[in-house]
């Protein structure tokens, strides 16, 4: 095939070795409560760098103390919290890997804001969550503006890209889903309209070069909740905004009903080739795409362009060495101190 797991990608003047990507997975590690990235936080993603992954996105990073999930959460809402993660970006970059960092809020899904905000105030379904409320419009205009001082700070860091959080049910997703957006002013009636502004506020932030990436959810699996013809729609509009690459998931906005996720390996790469065909745009493709073989599918079909393995990453920081010595023909970027092992 053309391309494989392991050939290089560029976009932008991002340069790839692999197709590889670990995706954000919150590690709910910050203990001094401050958003600041501690030991764990460099053993964790350094790892992952030695161990041959091409992109890393640093972990959902939030814009406000109270848009974090919880208070164990990364932020980047200070200049005080730059030198942190210019450490920790300068390691991986040690290690031959690039660095994103998702950048987000969790809007009503903060479990530890004494008064969490959304679009709209309507509670997430679980008796562990607290009543929001809704946002003035005002105040959404100073959210825009927290993304974007969050992205230049991470821009000061040192990243290669950014990630924005449009998916899960955090409040991007809030934003552009009429499950969650009952809104009647300029926000309710353009759906599209609050993570337009957020793309542009932090566009203008990043080097031309920078690619900006948006994960979205492609479908919801609440009674009631959207398809992929809206997340088509929704990228639509966030492309022409400034979104370089769509990183396509699914769900996390409540509870399933009578639709359920598949949560059986590749379920969710259909929706990324949908997105991938439907825009022309690139995308990362996400969802229990462990086995060295299905993920090196997944780029040989031309399902996706990158694609991202979580729980495989989780269990095992080399995934991305032992997957090439799996797929014979693949060369691993085996570190020199451990060639001995192979």
């Amino acid at each position: 095939m053309t391309n494989s797991l392991f050939t290089p990608y560029t976009l932008k003047d991002l340069e790839l070795k692999n197709r590889v990507v670990m995706p954000p997975m919150c590690q709910y590690s910050v203990t001094a409560k401050d958003g600041i990235p501690n030991d764990w936080h460099h053993v964790h993603y350094l790892s992952r760098a030695i161990g041959g992954t091409g992109l890393i996105i640093i972990e959902m990073t939030d814009v406000e103390p109270d848009g974090r999930i919880t208070d164990y959460d990364l932020g980047l809402w200070s200049d005080e919290h730059i030198p942190a993660y210019k450490k920790l970006v300068d390691g991986i970059h040690a290690h031959g890997s690039k660095v994103g960092i998702q950048i987000a809020h969790a809007g009503r899904k903060a479990e530890d804001a004494a008064e969490p905000v959304a679009p709209s105030a309507i509670a997430y379904p679980d008796a562990n969550y607290i009543q929001p409320r809704a946002l003035i419009t005002e105040e959404i205009r100073g959210m825009v503006q927290k993304f974007a001082d969050a992205a230049r700070r991470a821009v000061q860091a040192g990243v290669d890209t950014i990630e924005l959080h449009g998916a899960h049910g955090y409040l991007i997703h809030q934003f552009h889903s009429p499950v969650t957006n009952k809104r009647d002013d300029v926000y309710g009636q353009e759906l599209s309209r609050f993570g337009v502004e957020v793309i542009q506020a932090v566009r203008k932030e990043m080097p031309a070069g920078m690619p900006l990436i948006l994960r979205i959810s492609a479908v919801e699996y609440v009674d009631g909740g959207y398809d992929v013809d809206h997340a088509i729609e929704l990228s639509r509009a966030y492309q022409a905004a400034g979104v370089d690459v769509i990183h396509v998931s699914t769900g996390g906005e409540g509870p399933a009903g009578t639709r359920k996720p598949g949560n059986y390996p590749g379920y969710q790469v259909p929706f990324a080739r949908q997105i991938r065909e439907a825009l022309n745009i690139p995308v990362i493709a996400v969802g229990a795409l462990d086995d060295p073989a299905l993920a090196q599918s997944v780029i040989g079909n031309e399902d996706a362009d990158l694609v991202a393995v979580g729980r495989g990453l989780l269990r095992d920081p080399y995934w991305a060495i032992h997957a090439a010595v799996t797929l014979h023909g693949e060369k691993p970027s085996i570190p020199e101190q451990y060639q001995r092992g192979y």
